[in-house]
């Protein structure tokens, strides 16, 4: 059955986060069943993009299908119009806005999920049984903490670190904890074609599209000498762009789409990074890598 819980704040309250989970039989309620769900996306947003590029990936367009949303959704104050629909069903009555990620049961007419954590992972464990081990057993609590460290060291302190500006007494340390992620991770990738080893998993996916986030939107708010130190990590973004070259990657990445979602949703200050671009994203290529399934 799928649950839901609401967020801690008043101002978040009417907006319920649905946590049903993929369970790995019938027994579970929501099994993993060919043609039963669909994923609702619109790559522009970074939650979103993770699970395209997993979805990808792992060859599921037969299996699972896939609608592309717009960047900026049509009712900027309450969502896609086109999920709406689905939130009603889902939890009456429903006020809150109809956003994207969304992991919805066909058989129902329901949502399933709009955690995108756990669709991610639902993918990679209860449909990824014939392509490449994204998630796999032995790995998964490196990747969760390398989701972790993207998330909390690189998005938000790039976020802080552009919305203090850089004539303010905290800047220098928060991008500092934004530098030493990025060298950690530069320095787990030494002699390493993915940061685990030679095979590809959801840490590279989510470390991928932490820095296109980085370079595409976070950079428009750091000064010029910021996004030079960040642009420093020349194995971290020569990494990046080989990711860029792999289809499943290149198929999702929209530029402009990222570029209107940002401008839409954006109230900050431009700052003069914003006219030092790390990847030339639309040129980036190399050689495509063979995957090789790694053991569960």
């Amino acid at each position: 059955m799928t649950s839901f819980t609401s967020a801690s704040t008043a101002a978040s309250a009417a907006t319920p986060a649905f946590r049903g989970r993929i369970g790995p039989d019938p027994r579970s309620g929501h099994y993993p069943a060919p043609h039963r769900y669909r994923l609702h996306l619109s790559p522009s947003c970074p939650h979103c993009l993770g699970i395209a590029l997993t979805h990808a990936l792992l060859d599921l367009d037969d299996v699972l299908p896939l609608d592309l949303l717009p960047a900026v959704p049509d009712a900027p104050e309450c969502g896609y119009t086109a999920l709406r629909p689905l939130y009603e069903a889902s939890a009456h009555p429903y006020q809150g806005p109809a956003t994207a990620p969304v992991l919805s049961d066909d058989w129902t007419g329901r949502i399933v999920s709009t955690h995108a954590p756990d669709i991610l992972r639902d993918l990679a464990e209860r449909f990824g049984g014939h392509g490449p081990a994204l998630y796999p057993d032995y790995a998964r609590d490196a990747i969760d903490a390398l989701a972790r460290r993207c998330e909390r060291d690189i998005n938000q302190a790039a976020q802080h670190a552009g919305s203090l500006g850089s004539d303010h007494p905290g800047h220098e340390a928060v991008l500092t904890t934004l530098l030493d992620a990025l060298a950690a991770l530069e320095r787990r990738l030494a002699g390493r074609r993915y940061l685990l080893g030679d095979q590809l998993t959801v840490a590279d996916v989510q470390l991928w599209v932490t820095l296109v986030q980085l370079d595409t939107v976070h950079r428009w708010h750091l000064d010029a000498a910021a996004v030079h130190r960040i642009a420093d990590h020349r194995g971290l973004w020569s990494y990046a762009r080989r990711l860029a070259a792999l289809p499943a990657f290149a198929r999702h990445l929209d530029l402009d789409a990222i570029a209107r979602r940002h401008h839409a949703r954006c109230r900050g200050q431009e700052a003069a990074g914003a006219a030092v671009q790390i990847v030339d994203w639309t040129t980036a290529h190399a050689p495509a890598p063979r995957i090789t399934p790694a053991r569960r």
